[in-house]
């Protein structure tokens, strides 16, 4: 009876590590860090906004699956940009598929941000360093609110060394956010939003 057992287990072992590290999600993201400066360069656009809406949908014909949200644009700090702005970041749910993406960042409907943004040439516009390249503005009815970036937990590398280091979590109010910003603009001989 022993020996009829452990075949059994033996046999269906594999089978469930195999289903096991399907099931289990995997992180596995390595991000370069970005200076605060190396946004506001690289950025095509810095907005604030607030979330308006959100949907999933895959990339045209491609297996992944994007999340656009709807970004109410408030205030243009780089860059140009309409009233509203459709920000994409991977990962989502698509009929009762679930696509996730170390280092994606998710935001709430009515929640106000300001966004460091890359549009790509074929016209994607995603936040840049994902994590990285956005603020999270207090909702406590403040005109100078705190701009919080929460450290990332994922794997980050350093630009010049390849090695790896620790991301800080960054807080300062809008007023310093936007006097950095314009700092940043002016050594880069590059324009404040229009």
């Amino acid at each position: 009876m022993l020996t009829a057992f452990s075949e059994g287990v033996k046999r269906h072992l594999p089978i469930a590590l195999v289903w096991t590290c399907c099931i289990v999600p995997l992180q596995c993201a390595t991000l370069e860090r970005l200076s605060f400066d190396d946004m506001v360069s690289k950025s095509t656009a810095i907005v604030r906004g607030k979330v308006a809406g959100s949907f999933a949908a895959f990339a045209g014909t491609g297996p992944v699956i994007y999340t656009h949200y709807s970004i109410q644009v408030s205030e243009l700090l780089k860059g140009s940009a309409g009233r509203s702005v459709d920000v994409v970041v991977p990962g989502g749910v698509v009929n009762n598929l679930r696509q996730s993406f170390a280092g994606a960042p998710t935001f709430n409907t009515g929640d106000e941000y300001v966004f460091f943004l890359w549009t790509s040439r074929a016209g994607l516009t995603q936040v840049i360093g994902l994590t990285q390249g956005v603020f999270s503005l207090a909702q406590d009815g403040s005109k100078d609110p705190m701009a919080t970036r929460s450290a990332s937990h994922e794997l980050m590398l350093d630009r010049g060394t390849g090695k790896p280091v620790k991301d800080q979590p960054m807080l300062m109010h809008i007023s310093e956010l936007r006097s950095r910003i314009s700092s940043g603009l002016a050594a880069a001989g590059q324009a404040v939003g229009k």
